[in-house]
């Protein structure tokens, strides 16, 4: 089995959308429907039912790697806009839009929100900008340690968000809620508990940015009861049209240990020996006997958790000796 690098099913998804998608309104009239909880009934009524929701999301993820760099293409998106609108609004900006105590005479959402002076939402907005590096680099720094290669880099158009503070408040929020939507709709994807409450952590405090925003613009911190998740593809669908090319990894450094050749030695051993890769530079994160490179690229096991389908079997057993299917909790 070929796994297909995140990245390209991401680059995938975002052509598919930007040839729908025109402008920055549908984005964000579709997210003003997640903030206000509207989404809600109908995401309930097609949910798929527990017994299928497993199979339904291992359709969608790969496994924890590839929910990881997903989720840290969302982080680049996301600091990259804060980074880039800040640059682009000063704090006389912001009080030249919404008036010195958070209150002008245009009687706007952002300005009857009750935020605090303009000086202070920017002092706020510049927090969450820092918030989301911070994930951009937590989630860098746990994919390289799991040996694999993040993500990285991209380029992002976000068209007339800058137009105006109140445009990049608006589209912020629209981000956030969409930012919370996705992890709800990869959580129970995860399969190491590790990660689940890494990605916890992160939701979280999503969230927190999304009822602040919400707030800022004149609507519920809290809209709903529940919250709505999105799959990849209807995340992509929302926030696709601002990515022009999207943050991609080293394929190459994933591979590296499994096509490396051995160093020529002369140490007297046949060429057989001699072509072989030392133990030490073979990857087996889990310890199932299976490389990573293998799990990641032809059993489509999770290369950072031993017994993939909980089978209580575990992985390299299955593939090198039982000949059972390790995707498969019946196949034992």
């Amino acid at each position: 089995m070929t796994v297909r690098p995140v990245h390209e099913q991401i680059l995938e998804a975002v052509a598919e959308e930007r040839r729908r998608i025109a402008s920055r309104r549908g984005f964000l009239k579709t997210s003003a429907k997640l903030a206000g909880g509207g989404a809600v009934a109908m995401a309930l009524v097609g949910a798929p039912t527990r017994g299928t929701l497993r199979s339904t999301l291992a359709q969608e993820f790969q496994n924890d790697l590839d929910i990881l760099n997903y989720a840290l293409t969302l982080e680049i998106l996301e600091a990259t806009f804060y980074e880039e609108g800040l640059d682009t609004f000063s704090d006389e900006d912001f009080e030249d839009a919404l008036g010195d105590e958070g209150d002008d005479d245009k009687s706007t959402p952002i300005a009857n929100s009750g935020g605090g002076s303009a000086r202070s939402i920017r002092d706020r907005i510049v927090e969450i900008g820092e918030h989301e590096q911070e994930h951009v680099d937590f989630l860098t720094q746990t994919i390289s340690d799991l040996g694999f290669a993040p993500v990285e880099g991209g380029e992002f158009d976000f068209g007339d968000a800058f137009d105006s503070v109140e445009a990049f408040l608006e589209t912020a929020q629209a981000l956030e809620n969409t930012g919370v939507s996705a992890y709800l709709g990869a959580a129970p994807a995860i399969t190491d508990p590790t990660v689940l409450a890494a990605a916890g952590s992160i939701a979280t405090v999503e969230a927190r940015h999304a009822s602040y925003l919400n707030l800022l613009n004149g609507e519920s911190p809290f809209p709903d009861s529940f919250d709505t998740s999105l799959t990849r593809d209807e995340v992509f669908g929302e926030a696709g049209e601002f990515i022009v090319t999207a943050p991609a990894s080293d394929d190459a450094v994933v591979e590296e240990v499994a096509t490396e050749p051995a160093a020529d030695t002369d140490t007297g051993t046949d060429d057989a020996a001699a072509a072989t890769p030392p133990t030490e530079e073979v990857i087996d994160t889990d310890g199932d006997g299976l490389t990573d490179d293998t799990e990641v690229t032809i059993t489509g096991t999770d290369p950072t958790l031993l017994d993939t389908d909980a089978d209580g079997v575990d992985d390299g057993t299955e593939v090198n000796i039982n000949g059972t299917d390790p995707l498969d909790p019946a196949s034992v």
